[in-house]
């Protein structure tokens, strides 16, 4: 019997189905395949939750290096693609900034007086498109910020990251990447090389310099720059659907500002900003019902593994009440577990207390509906808003 007809149900999944409307589709798969073959894919998706973690756990059978990663095709190795000693060579020397405390003194009043910054200038017009308008800048202005490039702008970083992530995606979907993917990479690493010459060892840049070489430090800034904006921007635009498509749910953080942090797991739970990661088969082995090859991909949907009914009950429900809602795997888990989640949560707390303190009436645009959408990466395009402009 052939791969395909062993996996009747991943044979008929199509890579629009998962971009657009995910959820029936994954639920369907945990179900009955938890770990599946589908043809569009290339490879296994894998649904449910206690076979995700296996493979993200077990990094020599499951491994993120392989040749066909299409973000090392750009940037060049870096934590991200790299596992076991190399892993944690390229890993370790950024780890320190990014640790709860570190996080908090270190980039808290930042993110207050820029977000208040980009609050203020669109508050007198009551309406507003809230991805490009607010969860995007600030997310690029805290990247700009952590990575201290010498002579980059916010605008410079957001050139940069729009045409490093146009490459990946190429590469991801079949296509050769342009030329314009590489050449931001090089301008990334001539930033990269002014900074480590001009600031001390204490910038982040500069003592990650005395571990690793230049390029190393390069590859993984932009690596720190991919994440920190597109998987935080879509946390926070995602975060802020939610709380919206429910009133219930509002009122309750409204009247218990502490449900806050309740409400933003549980967000990240329903619609992690990355839906899956990719690894790749290191030998034979078997996970759940499927014979894996040695090269096969192995492609584990978090969003899939983050709605399994066996964990979390009631999983298509949003609630901010959640009591075991940090078991999400929204930040993968394992090795590569993300290196700055405390920083995106930091950014998404402040970017919605201040949202809901200074905007009491805030609410979507019921002229302009949206949804989150994306095969990798999954935040809605737009999500305009409105409230009610003081007297």
């Amino acid at each position: 019997m052939s791969v395909v007809s062993s996996f009747p149900l991943g044979a008929a999944t199509t890579l629009a189905e998962l971009a657009e409307d995910p959820h029936p589709r994954l639920a369907l798969l945990r179900a009955q395949e938890p770990v599946s073959w589908l043809p569009e894919l290339g490879g296994w998706l894998v649904t449910r939750r206690d076979l995700a973690l296996s493979v993200m756990r077990d990094t020599e059978t499951f491994t993120v290096d392989d040749p066909r990663f299409s973000t090392a095709q750009v940037v060049g190795p870096s934590m991200l693609s790299l596992d076991g000693e190399q892993h944690t060579h390229h890993r370790e020397p950024f780890a320190a900034p990014f640790r709860p405390r570190a996080v908090r003194e270190g980039f808290g009043s930042f993110i207050e007086l820029e977000t208040d910054r980009l609050i203020t200038s669109w508050e007198p017009a009551g309406s507003v498109e809230l991805r490009r308008a607010f969860a995007g800048p600030l997310t690029v202005a805290v990247v700009t910020e952590a990575l201290g490039l010498v002579g980059a702008t916010a605008d410079t970083v957001l050139s940069w990251y729009d045409a490093i992530v146009q490459s990946v995606s190429d590469i991801t979907a079949g296509h050769t990447a342009g030329a314009a993917g590489a050449a931001a990479y090089a301008q990334l690493r001539t930033a990269v090389e002014s900074t480590v010459a001009d600031q001390d060892a204490s910038s982040l840049l500069g003592a990650a310099a005395g571990r690793l070489a230049l390029p190393e430090v390069a590859s993984n800034a932009a690596v720190l720059m991919f994440g920190g904006i597109e998987t935080t921007e879509a946390m926070i635009t995602n975060a802020l659907l939610h709380l919206l498509r429910h009133p219930d749910q509002l009122a309750l953080v409204r009247t218990e500002p502490d449900l806050l942090d309740g409400a933003i797991e549980e967000s990240l739970r329903l619609e992690p900003g990355a839906a899956v990661v990719d690894r790749y088969a290191t030998r034979d082995t078997v996970l759940g019902p499927a014979t894996i090859r040695r090269g096969d991909l192995v492609t584990v949907s978090l969003t899939g593994a983050n709605r399994d009914p066996a964990v979390f009950p009631d999983p298509d429900r949003f609630d901010v009440r959640r009591e075991n809602a940090r078991l999400q795997l929204a930040f993968a888990h394992g090795p590569h577990h993300c290196l700055a989640a405390h920083l995106a949560r930091l950014e998404t707390r402040i970017a919605l207390q201040r949202l809901l303190e200074r905007l009491p009436a805030l609410r979507l645009d019921p002229d302009r509906p949206t949804t989150p959408y994306g095969l990798v990466f999954r935040k809605p395009a737009t999500l305009h808003v409105l409230w009610d402009r003081s007297a």
